[in-house]
């Protein structure tokens, strides 16, 4: 009688309780390679339900925002990005995260050539800032929302390799800051200070949450207190950044000029009050009282239409997709599978956070959209394909137990 030996297997079989099928999980969260796609394990059911339910809510107001002259436009253009986000999150969703390191130098070049060809002729300048580029008459595109996705990318790969005392080191940290350099410059150049805001939240949210030594959050601490003291000192802000924080102080002082933007975002809050006018009901909204209400605005129409309840349903499902990635960021086994998570939820939650923040007259002004919510078709493209690294993350480094 023959004997077969049976070779380990580098993979092993686990039972998803949630439906019932097997599927393999590598014994080595980072190794140097796997396959592309991985498909046979459960997504984050509640990812996916929060994330739709946050563009369908947007969607409707982007409909009532701008029913009024070429409301239609907008309409079918932020459709058409919806539809090609939910098909990238559903591509990147079934991707194995740790086979794409061998792809991030070639996205991250990528990315900065994006930036930087917006200064170029090819540029579109938008509200003071060139951050769009064209190409033709129909496609235009933000390359900063799609650099954000390689950020995290970049930094996830750089910060998520351990040695042996479990935090990454010196030198990994020191490359994180030299990365972030170069897109935040470009991005300054356009200028976008918003964006580059958020660039600068996302590393040090990740290198917060990659452990590092706690020298290095006073170090950067310092820097950012020493930045804000020669900015200051030396006048470098602009007068239109100098009236934002002016207004922030007193939002009432000047409330036809500087202030109106403000006001008009207070009055449409509030005049929702618990219940709302009803959607497609707003005489704010229909008025065009709020400047920008489509876009970074959008939290205007959610309270003036849907009224507080409205608007705190808003709110609880962006804080559920935020916990939600949490929870995908702390089961991982892998450091690489945690620095992604952890780095997609700090963008969004400083985003909302902001955007949230400025509505309501809380923060200053800036060109920062709701995620998923507000009006735009690359911010939409860029938030749903990082949805689906959440899920890549999820479906590949825990066993669902």
């Amino acid at each position: 009688m023959t004997t077969r030996r049976v070779l380990a297997s580098p993979t092993r079989v686990l039972a998803s309780p949630a439906r019932g099928l097997p599927y393999t999980k590598r014994s080595a969260p980072d190794a140097a390679w796997s396959p592309p796609f991985t498909s046979a394990a459960p997504g984050d059911r509640w990812l996916l339900v929060t994330s739709l339910a946050l563009a369908g809510i947007g969607l409707l107001l982007v409909a009532s925002a701008t029913r009024a002259g070429s409301g239609s436009v907008f309409l079918q253009r932020h459709a058409t990005g919806l539809c090609l986000g939910l098909a990238l999150m559903w591509i990147v969703s079934r991707c194995d995260p740790r086979g794409l390191k061998a792809y991030v130098p070639a996205v991250y070049l990528l990315a900065l050539a994006g930036l930087v060809a917006v200064l170029t002729p090819l540029g579109r300048t938008v509200n003071g800032s060139q951050a769009w580029l064209a190409l033709g008459d129909v496609l235009r595109f933000q390359p900063s929302e799609f650099a954000k996705v390689a950020m995290i990318l970049t930094l996830a790969t750089v910060l998520g390799s351990r040695r042996g005392n479990g935090r990454p080191g010196d030198g990994q940290v020191l490359a994180a800051l030299a990365l972030t350099a170069p897109p935040v410059a470009l991005i300054l150049l356009e200028p976008d200070a918003g964006t580059a805001l958020v660039f600068a939240a996302i590393t040090v949210g990740m290198i917060t949450l990659s452990g590092a030594r706690l020298r290095w959050f006073a170090g950067l601490a310092a820097a950012g207190a020493l930045a804000a003291a020669l900015i200051w000192h030396f006048g470098l802000l602009r007068p239109y950044q100098l009236l934002r924080l002016s207004v922030l102080l007193s939002p009432d002082a000047d409330p036809l000029g500087a202030g109106y933007h403000a006001t008009q975002s207070r009055i449409a809050v509030g005049s929702g009050e618990v219940f709302g006018t009803g959607l497609f009901q707003g005489g704010q909204t229909a008025g065009g009282f709020v400047p920008e209400q489509h876009t970074d605005f959008i939290f205007t129409v959610a309270g003036e239409e849907l009224g507080f309840l409205g608007s705190a349903a808003i709110v609880l499902l962006v804080t559920l997709l935020l916990l939600r990635g949490l929870r995908i960021a702390a089961r991982t086994p892998s450091p690489y599978g945690t620095a992604l998570a952890g780095g997609v939820v700090c963008w969004l939650a400083f985003q909302s956070f902001v955007n949230l923040g400025m509505t309501l007259g809380l923060l200053p002004i800036t060109g920062l959209p709701l995620p998923l919510v507000s009006y735009g078709g690359s911010a939409t493209v860029a938030v749903l394909g990082a949805v689906g690294l959440l899920d890549a993350v999820n479906r590949t480094g825990w066993d669902g137990r």
